[in-house]
């Protein structure tokens, strides 16, 4: 397993005499992970009920929570986005047969968390009686807020963000390389292809930037190249700081692990005011909006994107499948991005039902003894193998694409899934921004 927790013995007590009491069902639907449950009844606790979802008036329902940032938070302008992939994706699975004679429900508990840990807190404790898992968590600071709870409860969640910390816990569903192998792949590539000898990483606090600026740091030091680490806060009217830092030290690359808008803040101004280097950008800092804002230039001529997957324009059976069910809506990355993160949860949902158990201690049981995901051709071959360790689960590869106005999303890719000697030798130990000093 590949969490240092341990489920407290009360709370598993409690949890085996709530299936002991549960109400079952005969297994007779398929979902897009494989078969149905065939005959056998499927033990069920919480978040699961005979009563039917939309879809298929034979079925009972999954109910699984959303908690996104979909008003004031750094990334408003993608939650939304992100909970229209994931309804999608569910709808999909929904229309091929459900999970085990189960529809999934993900519309009755979708909650704003503002990218707030106290008020994601808050709104996951109002649906927590409620569900049997969270099909997103958006941001790493605020799933922190919940994590210990989520273990304590047994709730399996799929996190929107890719901070290492995830490796460790055993109830998060993590898909795509974290932030942290994103940064040391980015410097990697940078130096082989194009010779530099300094990196700042610029970076918003806590386990999303630093992460992040850890990786840079890391591969720095292999590389033998100059590293610095440069703090920032949301908001473009907090940049001056870092602009003024890059312009002042010149790096040839600048990583940067922000949100959209302030990530156009730095690479704009920083340009505007003659810098000439390099920048690259964590898998949340892209919004196809940016092409038409003023900074525009700026990217085309020195910006490149760092994701745990190829673009919207990728030929992959997954992409077809998401573009297809999202049908006619303006391309941009978070709507697959919210596609692609439910993967892991779906087939860990067919694997409990297939063991005729969707208790939230069945799912979580499930969740653990994955030892592949099948991503339809997104990631590579044997991709989430969450029943081994963090160096066994940790995706490794960085997807490299350039900005390119005539793409459906402005990015064009540049590398599949490149790994560089870097990531590709790091050993977990923790969490990456808990084990780089970053001074």
């Amino acid at each position: 397993m590949r969490n240092t927790m341990r489920r407290r013995v009360a709370a598993a007590s409690l949890v085996g005499l709530a299936v002991f009491a549960a109400g079952c069902r005969s297994g007779d639907g398929g979902g897009g992970g494989g078969g149905g449950g065939g005959e056998e009844e499927i033990a069920t606790d919480v978040g699961v009920t005979e009563e039917a979802c939309p879809v298929n008036e034979d079925n009972g329902c999954i109910y699984l929570g959303v908690l996104s940032d979909l008003s004031v938070g750094p990334f408003a302008a993608a939650g939304p986005l992100i909970v229209e992939g994931q309804e999608a994706f569910w709808n999909r699975v929904n229309e091929e047969g459900g999970i085990g004679g189960y529809d999934v429900n993900i519309t009755e508990y979708v909650r704003d968390n503002q990218y707030n840990p106290q008020v994601t807190n808050q709104v996951y404790q109002e649906i927590k009686p409620d569900i049997l898992a969270l099909a997103q968590t958006l941001g790493s600071p605020p799933t922190a807020a919940i994590v210990d709870d989520l273990d304590a409860e047994d709730i399996v969640a799929a996190p929107a963000g890719w901070t290492s910390l995830y490796l460790f816990q055993d109830v998060i569903l993590e898909s795509g390389a974290m932030y942290c192998q994103e940064a040391m792949n980015g410097v990697d590539y940078a130096v082989e292809n194009d010779g530099i000898e300094s990196v700042m990483a610029v970076y918003y606090a806590g386990d999303y930037g630093a992460d992040a600026a850890a990786g840079a740091s890391v591969a720095a030091e292999a590389n033998g190249i100059d590293f610095t680490a440069v703090e920032t806060s949301a908001g473009p009217d907090n940049q001056a700081a870092a602009v003024a830092a890059i312009r002042e030290q010149n790096p040839d690359l600048v990583i940067v692990s922000a949100g959209p808008t302030d990530t156009a803040t730095i690479v704009g101004q920083a340009a505007a005011g003659g810098f000439q280097g390099q920048f690259m950008g964590s898998s949340p800092t892209w919004n196809p909006a940016i092409l038409q804002s003023p900074a525009a230039p700026a990217f085309q001529a020195a910006f490149t994107h760092l994701g745990p997957w190829g673009p919207w324009d990728s030929d992959t059976p997954a992409h077809q499948a998401a573009k297809e069910a999202l049908g006619d809506v303006e391309p941009n990355e978070f709507y697959t991005s919210g596609w692609f993160w439910s993967y892991p949860l779906r087939d860990a949902l067919q694997a409990a039902a297939d063991n005729g158990d969707l208790t939230r201690a069945g799912l979580r049981e499930a969740a653990e003894g994955l030892e592949s995901v099948d991503y339809e051709g997104l990631l590579p071959e044997g991709s989430g193998n969450y029943a081994g360790g963090p160096n066994e689960a940790a995706s490794r590869a960085t997807y490299i694409s350039t900005i390119d106005p005539a793409a459906s999303t402005g990015l064009a890719l540049q590398e599949e899934a490149y790994t560089g000697p870097t990531a590709e030798g790091y050993e977990f130990e923790g969490a990456c921004y808990e084990e780089v000093d970053l001074g």
